[in-house]
Formats: structure tokens, C-alpha cells, sequence
């Protein structure tokens, strides 16, 4: 992970953490379901940002570098756990 951006990610993490605070206690609360549920999907949201800035760095960073190496069998591990990671999420 490049260090410029993880500090970016925490705050981002804190503030889902937050939210899904929140939602437990509105829950609680037995707030109105459709309220909840909007809350739910800002959580959703946020969390797939966060998904996709960790992605971006991990293709800039640790794909490229696997490719720049010239290491085949390095660059076959690095393919390998992207398309093994974007399978799992197929599901």
C-alpha cells in the first residue's frame, strides 16, 4: 500500500465505522425501516470507494511492479490473486 493513501483509507474506515454505529442504533432506536436502509447503502457505498482506491493501488503498485521485474512467475502470482480475488466477488 502506498503510504500517501492509507491515511486517506483510515479516515474513510472511521467514518464507515461511525455509520455503522449509527445504523445499530437506529435499529435500536426501531427507526423507520427506509431510513435505515438508506443508511445501509451509504455504508455500502463508502465501503466500495474504499474497495476501489485499495484496487487502483494494489494495480499500481504491486502489478506493476510484478510486471516491471520481469519475474514471470511472479507476475503469474499477481494475475493469479486478482482474478482470484474478482471471482470471489462474482459470487
Amino acid at each position: 500500500m502506498k503510504r500517501e493513501n492509507k491515511s486517506s483509507l483510515l479516515n474513510r474506515l472511521s467514518r464507515v465505522e461511525g455509520q455503522v454505529r449509527g445504523i445499530s442504533k437506529m435499529v435500536e432506536e426501531d427507526r423507520y425501516c427506509i431510513d435505515v436502509l438508506t443508511q445501509l447503502q451509504a455504508v455500502r457505498a463508502a465501503l466500495a470507494r474504499v474497495e476501489t482506491e485499495m484496487l487502483r493501488d494494489h494495480l499500481s503498485h504491486c502489478i506493476e511492479g510484478a510486471i516491471v521485474s520481469g519475474d514471470a512467475d511472479e507476475q503469474r502470482k499477481k494475475a493469479g490473486e486478482l482474478i482470484e480475488l474478482l471471482g470471489r466477488t462474482a459470487r
